[in-house]
């Protein structure tokens, strides 16, 4: 078990030192605005409570504050928009770091700087660029949900697959082949929540695609995303996927793989463990996660696809009362330690080291899988005011083109004279 001591307390005089101020001022509580699922990651588990050392350091206890998503971000930015703060400390999605929120958030490159997290280097860079708006640092990467491949070995196995597919054209194949019916309703080969961007873009970066590029590109036209709209309307029309693909949310995802409607899903890593649970899986123990695989034509560039990665920081309010303590905690929580404790309770860990732990790997039996997929990982979108617009544009293109009321190459020049209208100049 993996327990936080007085002699790791003692290993941060940076951060007593910055701590110091709340010393001074009675050791007010550092006011955090946070989804549940923050506050229990960082304290409750077989790893502990991650909050110690800082608490121990500074003398100032953790008051969470949580909502959900919607929320949470609606009370985040009411809060930073008054004239004087009282939230020390707010966690933000990368998608809701865009041009128009990010005046709202003190700029951290300077805290980096002067007095850094530990070994920056460490974290995966994916994440840290996700969160940089206009060049600059908006928030500390703390939690992520990286995209993988899960497979029933069951039903590839009735259908003569002993291994999953090493690349994205052999992942087709399977596709095809366990679509059949298992005495019951169909099989489809594979499921996804629909057909929006996020969803999709997992397949293009199969052969290390885009929507928007990072220059503010829409490139929805280019060879990678039309094939994976090609693929997808290939195996609609041999029935792989799903007839009422448009109305499938992720927990119809869920469902269809714990019972045995889906061979294959592209989701978050992490529900792994939802699709193995005994209690509700029909397949506990059989369904498998892996990385994407990337095309063949990618050999030699990248061992897997370069899928999305999606994640919360950690980010100062312009009007927060006591910055350098607000620093002082996102410090503390960045640390190698912490980012271990709270992997051990069931975070996504935002650094490369960690995955190396052996209680980590014992407990995440694709851990080695989603370190290979951060390494090349990248956001579905880089962030600017329109992206929820270019998402709905995207999703009603790319359902014409599965459904075959256009051709992909249509449907894909529509969406980029939609969409690039909306992009910055």
């Amino acid at each position: 078990m993996n327990t936080i001591t007085r002699r790791s307390v003692l290993a941060l005089p940076a951060l007593a030192a910055l701590a110091r101020p709340a010393l001074a001022q009675g050791a007010a509580p550092l006011s955090v605005l946070a989804h549940r699922v923050h506050q229990t990651v960082a304290t409750t588990g077989q790893g502990g409570d991650a909050t110690a050392p800082f608490t121990r350091a500074s003398g100032a206890a953790v008051q969470w504050t949580t909502f959900d998503i919607g929320p949470l971000w609606d009370r985040l930015q009411r809060e930073a928009s008054l004239s004087s703060g009282t939230v020390d400390v707010g966690f933000l999605m990368n998608t809701q770091a865009v041009p128009r929120s990010a005046q709202l958030f003190e700029p951290l490159d300077d805290y980096m700087a002067r007095d850094g997290i530990e070994a920056p280097a460490d974290v995966f860079p994916g994440l840290i660029e996700g969160f940089k708006v206009g060049g600059r640092l908006l928030a500390v990467p703390m939690r992520h949900a990286s995209s993988g491949l899960h497979y029933n070995a069951d039903i590839l196995g009735e259908n003569g697959i002993d291994r999953p597919p090493a690349t994205i054209e052999e992942f087709a194949d399977v596709a095809k082949r366990c679509a059949t019916r298992r005495g019951g309703p169909p099989v489809v080969g594979l499921v996804t929540p629909g057909v929006a961007y996020p969803n999709v873009i997992d397949l293009a970066r199969a052969w290390d695609g885009d929507f928007v590029t990072p220059d503010f590109r829409c490139v929805a036209d280019q060879p990678p995303m039309l094939n994976a709209i090609r693929l997808l309307r290939d195996l609609f029309q041999a029935g792989a996927f799903p007839r009422n693909f448009s109305a499938i949310a992720t927990e119809d995802v869920n469902t269809w793989m714990q019972t045995g409607r889906a061979a294959m899903a592209l989701t978050s890593m992490s529900r792994n463990k939802l699709y193995n649970d005994p209690q509700r899986s029909r397949f506990p123990g059989k369904i498998h996660t892996v990385a994407v695989p990337a095309s063949a034509s990618l050999a030699g560039r990248f061992e897997v696809a370069p899928a999305k990665v999606e994640f919360w920081g950690m980010a100062i309010p312009r009007n927060a009362p006591r910055k350098d303590l607000s620093w002082a905690f996102i410090k503390a929580m960045a640390t190698k330690q912490a980012t271990l404790a709270m992997a051990l309770n069931g975070n996504g860990p935002v650094r490369e080291s960690t995955y190396a732990d052996a209680r980590v790997r014992e407990a995440i039996p694709y851990a080695e899988e989603e370190r290979r997929v951060l390494k090349v990982a990248r956001v579905p979108l880089p962030a600017f005011d329109e992206a929820a617009r270019a998402g709905d544009l995207f999703r009603e293109e790319a359902e014409a083109a599965v459904l075959g009321m256009r051709t992909p190459e249509e449907a894909m020049a529509s969406l980029v004279a939609r969409v690039t209208p909306l992009l910055p100049r």
